[in-house]
């Protein structure tokens, strides 16, 4: 379970407010009761974030979605009536630019991939630490593609099985090589925060640099990103 229940106050990480400017408004979708009502504790406690719906199927999701418009979408995958992979499908037709974090018990590459194919944002485990989901929430909003390493290593694979095969011609995209390094670590896995240290810049600009490739290289999500990144060859430029 994502949320563990604790006597002592949560610990809430630190996000740079100049950057969501806002308290986020979250929707959860889940069928699970004890998921959605930790979730609720949770962002209780969270002053940058407010829950405001739960739903437990994507059914009635998307029947309440226009009217609700939240900031970001925490969305499980095994549901009843309508898997989240086909509620994030229905979605994405309407609203291309709403993010969603699939926030599920699944390690299932299958699931990892389909996902993030619909058009998720990101993938995060229901194990994952407090600390880690609020950060990857503001992430996701923020326009990153947050995952666990262990997930961000099995989408990266399992793009470069599927893609490795094609041999487009490559296209010059006028990448800098500033936007070539930090689009290799988004391709690895790695957080915008990691990016941010590992090339010792801050948050934001790594945040302007991935809006620039998404820009340049014509896409919108990561998936989409990491699939032109290995289908093209473009880091080999």
């Amino acid at each position: 379970m994502v949320i563990e229940k604790t006597k002592k106050k949560t610990q809430i990480c630190t996000v740079n407010k100049s950057l969501t400017d806002k308290n986020l408004k979250v929707i959860i979708v889940d069928d699970n009761k004890n998921i959605r009502e930790s979730v609720s504790l949770l962002l209780q406690d969270t002053p940058t974030l407010q829950l405001v719906a739960a739903y437990d199927s994507g059914v009635e999701c998307i029947k309440h979605l226009e009217e609700i418009m939240p900031d970001i979408i925490l969305m499980d995958i095994d549901m009843p009536k309508m898997s989240g992979i086909e509620t994030v499908k229905i979605i994405r037709k309407s609203f291309p630019g709403l993010p969603i974090l699939m926030l599920t018990g699944f390690e299932d590459d299958d699931k990892v991939f389909n996902s993030i194919c619909a058009g998720a944002n990101g993938y995060i485990l229901k194990n994952a630490s407090m600390e880690l989901l609020i950060n990857q929430i503001h992430e996701a909003y923020l326009g990153g593609a947050p995952m666990t390493p262990v997930i961000a290593r099995k989408v990266l694979n399992m793009f470069s099985a599927s893609f490795m095969v094609n041999h487009q011609q490559n296209e010059n995209y006028n990448l800098s090589k500033r936007e070539k390094e930090v689009l290799e670590l988004l391709v690895n896995g790695k957080s915008y925060k990691v990016i941010a240290t590992e090339l010792a810049i801050s948050y934001e600009t790594v945040h302007s640099h991935i809006k620039k490739i998404y820009h340049k290289l014509h896409v919108s999500s990561i998936g989409e990103a990491i699939s032109k990144t290995i289908k093209q060859k473009i880091l080999r430029k």
